[in-house]
């Protein structure tokens, strides 16, 4: 099987599905897809959590155990890694590495809005170098998601969580062609961006350098949607919104006993 880093190439971008339960993941891993990504907010959801929360920590630990069989390259969303401390940080990456997860993100936004000391971020990145360092390690900062500054401070966050020894750089929120390109040239390592409906196209980014798109909670969004759809169809007697798998397909999908 390729390496998940392999997977990552500038121009020819990785899309990346994000994942909040076992049955889908069952079902990209069959459709050969390479590789997914769970989904903090989806997770969170899930379990009556609001995203990222401390609670969801022992969700997200159980589902990667979930996927790590699955024939499918994962990796798990750990928004701010449910800790404030580096090294428990460390460890949760070293046990989700043994249990066969490639790959981990980490974001310096936090749950009150603001983004995380530089600093800080650096010394959490480099924690989790030193413990893990077979893991994937997607470096997120959201500057722009929150709206909290020019390019440029985006710039000096992906150069420095490169130096303190992120594998990949991630901006969701990132848009503009021109921007884009100044990510991708800022750093020596693979520009990750977020799939923006109607505003960014697989194409559009990849001849820009970005070397990973991720879809993050339009899945799980889109899914809620569908199910709604649904209910609404039955109630009012119209045909169903989408032609779901059969049972038997989903069984088909699940560890048998």
């Amino acid at each position: 099987m390729t390496s998940f880093a392999a997977l990552h190439v500038p121009g020819k971008p990785l899309l990346l599905p994000n994942v909040w339960e076992f049955g889908l993941a069952a079902a990209l891993a069959e459709a050969g897809c390479p590789a997914v990504g769970t989904t903090s907010l989806g997770v969170s959801a899930a379990h009556g959590f609001a995203d990222g929360a401390p609670g969801s920590r022992a969700a997200t630990v159980s589902l990667a155990r979930a996927l790590a069989p699955l024939d499918v390259l994962v990796s798990v969303d750990l928004a701010d890694g449910f800790s404030a401390d580096p090294a428990a940080v460390a460890d949760l990456v070293v046990e989700l590495a043994a249990a066969g997860v490639v790959g981990v993100n980490l974001e310096d936004g936090r749950a009150d809005g603001t983004l995380a000391p530089v600093a800080v971020q650096c010394r959490l990145i480099s924690a989790v170098r030193a413990a893990a360092p077979a893991v994937f390690l997607n470096a997120r900062t959201d500057t722009h998601w929150l709206g909290t500054g020019p390019l440029a401070a985006t710039l000096t966050r992906l150069r420095a969580y490169a130096d303190a020894g992120a594998d990949g750089v991630f901006v969701p929120g990132l848009a503009d062609p021109s921007e884009t390109a100044e990510s991708v040239a800022a750093v020596d390592v693979p520009l990750n961006v977020l799939f923006l409906p109607g505003r960014t196209t697989l194409a559009g980014l990849a001849s820009l350098g970005v070397a990973r798109v991720s879809l993050g909670s339009t899945p799980y969004r889109v899914a809620l949607a569908a199910a709604l759809a649904t209910v609404a169809a039955a109630r009012d007697g119209e045909p169903l919104p989408l032609t779901p798998p059969s049972y038997a397909d989903v069984a088909g999908l699940l560890p048998h006993q």
